[in-house]
């Protein structure tokens, strides 16, 4: 009976899930896009999930999440760092049976459905090569590699193993962002025409993050990178969702390092211009702020809305002679945070065909950053054209 009532519940989230994030329930047995067909987990059992790496400061907030989700099982970690298994194995009470010494070995001896991964980013694409061979989806953190050339090839691998890739954004899970994707899509601002997006905090060394982690976050061969890569993903991403998932006609940019004894081989400071037919972003990824931002500015012919932090928003509409402020509805379940995404999506709940996590919006999230990357470099405006399927 409780099974029962469990499947009505979910059914009913899913047939309310908004179409900001283009997700759409999926029948039984199948899971589709970028990666074609994929295998789908039994939704009886929960999904089995290894961790691929510790050098990124955000695997520190996956263990807990871990603990608390009844929808995933952690079944392994690889990691080579004896220091860095002492530290995570300390402060999360983790079993020394949990750890292998490379993805390889604990893939093989654990058989779980999905990889987290938490390497530099310049090694996701080999990560997500061990995990495909072996018929694994993988989700990494944003953004999804440091070239196209990486992007395209980790794009190949996923179509011809069949396997998901995901990218994991913070803001992602932000009630905010839906509101503005939701009103987008509804047309309650119009034609959008300026979107204005600032990432970012006081920098990595100045926030306090790991040594580890920030070795190769100012190593531009290992993050892409600097604040450029590190916070222009996550409005590219969102510009990529408010604009359907269009190609931009051109990117124009400009890089800074504000700090050049903090930050002597990455930028940190930068601004991106994303051009479409009839509307333009504007992303302002940046290590200087005066103390961490993630919102969000969205103007269209009918109104605008500004996103204020995770969860609530400032809108004004045509005729209205003053903004109004609200708190953003919360997110369906399946949906509040990429354990519940990912489980949902390996379950063949959810398609994730761009969303906000999708391969296919992070491959032009990708042409994006690295036409920036060539703009400022080269002091030109990059054109774009729609990569060849």
């Amino acid at each position: 009976m409780k099974l029962v009532q469990m499947k009505l519940v979910l059914l009913s989230v899913l047939v309310a899930a908004t179409s900001w994030n283009a997700v759409a329930q999926m029948p039984t047995g199948s899971s589709t896009g970028e990666a074609g067909t994929a295998s789908v987990v039994p939704a009886s059992r929960p999904i089995r999930v290894a961790v691929v790496g510790l050098v990124h400061d955000h695997a520190l907030g996956i263990f807990g999440a871990l603990a608390r989700n009844h929808n995933v099982t952690l079944v392994g970690i690889s990691e080579s760092d004896k220091n860095l298994i002492a530290l995570y194995s300390q402060r999360f009470n983790l079993a020394n049976t949990l750890f292998y010494p490379n993805e390889t070995r604990m893939i093989e001896a654990t058989h779980p459905d999905a990889v987290l991964v938490y390497t530099s980013i310049a090694d996701h694409r080999k990560a997500i090569e061990i995990a495909a061979r072996h018929h694994v989806n993988a989700m990494v953190e944003k953004p999804l590699a440091t070239t196209m050339e990486d992007a395209l090839a980790i794009r190949k691998i996923a179509r011809e193993d069949h396997v998901q890739v995901l990218v994991n954004y913070e803001t992602t899970w932000y009630a905010s962002n839906a509101e503005a994707l939701r009103e987008v899509d509804k047309g309650m601002l119009g034609t959008v025409r300026r979107v204005v997006v600032h990432d970012g905090h006081e920098g990595p060394k100045e926030i306090g993050v790991s040594h580890t982690f920030l070795s190769w976050l100012t190593d531009p061969k290992q993050a892409g990178a600097g604040a450029m890569f590190d916070f222009g993903c996550y409005g590219a991403d969102l510009m990529t969702l408010i604009m359907h998932g269009e190609t931009p006609e051109s990117v124009t940019a400009v890089a800074m390092t504000d700090k050049p004894k903090t930050y002597p081989n990455v930028d940190d400071d930068a601004t991106i211009i994303v051009r479409y037919k009839g509307a333009q972003a504007v992303l302002q990824p940046s290590w200087t702020w005066s103390f961490a931002r993630k919102d969000m500015e969205v103007y269209g012919t009918d109104g605008y809305l500004i996103t204020e932090a995770d969860s609530r928003v400032r809108t004004r509409y045509k005729g209205q002679l003053a903004e109004q402020e609200h708190e953003a509805p919360r997110l369906v379940r399946n949906q509040q945070d990429s354990l519940d995404y990912l489980a949902a999506v390996l379950h063949g709940q959810l398609n994730p065909d761009h969303d906000l996590s999708s391969l296919p919006t992070n491959m032009i999230v990708m042409q994006i950053l690295t036409a920036a990357q060539e703009s400022a470099r080269s002091g030109r405006t990059i054109p774009l054209t729609p990569l060849p399927n």
